[in-house]
């Protein structure tokens, strides 16, 4: 066995120490999926997905289905070091069996989006406490095909990100007080 020191980058993830906080990011790996992509010389975009926009399973016409489900899977790689385009990462791998155009603009929306900050990450700071919190939402009836709702919920500890994620429940909920109930209960299982 031989000590290489302390770890840099494994598998696409960086690894910065700084004085008492450790970051992790996928910097290279963002800006080599833009260049691929020919996204770095465009706009970049304020937010992951617009907050008006409603997808359905008719979103224009077809586009190569192969293609994108290889963005979608670079994405929910990347998604391991950036939980702020969980969402919307959750809304585009929907439809990854019959992507059209619709679907692929909101692709290029979360690319867009990434370029405005192509360094972003976690970062775990010593805060002096181990208090655990968490959080959780829901989005009643949010999707177009079926109603479902989905939900989402983060856990911190010690003030750090620890646990994150966001998924179209199994079922369709009545009411929002319903939606909020099944993600609470996911949450407080998390939690536990």
């Amino acid at each position: 066995m031989k000590d290489l020191g302390l770890l840099q980058y494994f598998l696409g993830i960086e690894i910065a120490y700084e004085a008492e906080r450790i970051i992790l990011s996928q910097r290279k790996y963002v800006l080599d999926l833009l260049t691929e992509t020919r996204v770095l010389g465009c706009k970049p975009a304020a937010t992951p997905i617009d907050q008006r926009c409603k997808l359905g399973a008719e979103a224009g016409e077809p586009v190569d289905r192969e293609m994108y489900q290889r963005l979608v899977e670079k994405l929910i790689y990347l998604s391991h070091t950036c939980p702020d385009i969980l969402f919307s990462i959750s809304v585009v791998s929907r439809y990854m069996h019959d992507p059209r155009k619709g679907h692929m603009d909101a692709v290029y929306q979360i690319l867009r989006y990434l370029k405005s900050a192509p360094g972003k990450g976690l970062t775990f700071r010593r805060n002096g406490h181990v208090r655990i919190e968490g959080y959780c939402d829901s989005d009643w009836a949010s999707c177009a095909d079926d109603r479902m709702s989905t939900s989402g919920y983060c856990i911190f500890m010690g003030g750090n990100l620890v646990s994150w994620r966001s998924k179209k429940q199994s079922v369709v909920a009545r009411s929002t007080a319903e939606a909020e109930h099944r993600v609470m209960a996911v949450g407080v299982a998390e939690l536990l």
